[in-house]
């Protein structure tokens, strides 16, 4: 028994390694999921992987290709922070600003692998919002619905309500 015992503890004593004594690799920010971006402004998106000692950080598409620099466009830099610069309407490539990637740090601890994070570009765009004609009986609820152009619904939302300027609060409920 003696001796079985003494065996595991010399052969997990020979398998550590001096080296690796405080190493390690964590997530500095996993809930990272979505990053939207103006395409005028651009967006820097940092690695939420990190280690000690320092990792190595590498950006990949989601499907696990390499991503590669792009002059003027998505840069990668040494600190591990994706860049994409701000660029004209023109200039849209889906696979570059509307795509999933990832991001992984490696040191000698290992290796880990962020989850996805989508990145997506959107233009600002001038749009209008108009209120949908409505038609009721002089002393009945009438009910409005605000259009918004469905090109900016996702990012778009109903806060007040007004006419002429003044704002209008709902009445209270009778009964």
């Amino acid at each position: 028994m003696w001796l079985v015992t003494f065996l595991l503890l010399l052969d997990s004593w020979h398998k550590a390694r001096p080296e690796d004594a405080g190493t390690s690799l964590y997530f500095v920010n996993d809930s990272l999921q979505q990053v939207t971006f103006s395409s005028s402004v651009g967006v820097v998106v940092p690695c939420p992987a990190a280690g000690s000692p320092s990792a190595t950080l590498r950006w990949y598409l989601a499907t696990g290709d390499d991503i590669y620099d792009v002059p003027h466009i998505r840069h990668v830099h040494a600190n591990g922070t994706l860049q994409l610069y701000p660029f004209s309407p023109s200039a849209f490539n889906s696979f570059i600003h509307d795509n999933d990637y990832f991001c992984t740090a490696e040191n000698a601890a290992g290796k880990i692998r962020s989850p996805n994070i989508r990145v997506k570009a959107v233009f600002r765009e001038p749009y209008t919002v108009r209120v949908e004609d409505q038609r009721s009986m002089r002393g009945s609820m009438a009910v409005f619905k605000c259009l918004i152009p469905s090109s900016v619904q996702e990012y778009v939302s109903v806060v007040s309500w007004e006419k002429d300027t003044v704002s209008i609060v709902p009445a209270p409920a009778t009964a």
